[in-house]
């Protein structure tokens, strides 16, 4: 078996991705457990979660080439956890 080196930008757009993966996941369970909360008819502060969606989209753009294709689908969960969250917080 041959000892492949990595290529390194490889590795590092790997890893780029799966940084901003996680950002991803994080910012949608803090809006699930907001939508939660607004549910079980508590007040949410979502201050700052603007900066971070912010950050997150900064984050997406940066990524090199098309590697930024493997979050679609964690992206499009992020927003519809957005719009659940926006219509629960409609609702009177």
């Amino acid at each position: 078996m041959a000892n492949r080196t990595p290529n390194p930008e490889t590795a590092r757009a790997e890893f780029e991705v799966a940084a901003t993966l996680a950002a991803i996941e994080s910012l949608q369970g803090t809006l699930t457990m907001a939508r939660a909360l607004v549910l079980a008819g508590r007040s949410v502060d979502l201050a700052g979660l603007d900066r971070e969606a912010a950050r997150l989209c900064a984050a997406v753009a940066c990524l090199p080439g098309d590697s930024g294709q493997a979050l679609l689908g964690s992206l499009a969960g992020l927003a519809q956890e957005i719009d659940l969250l926006s219509r629960c917080l409609a609702e009177p």
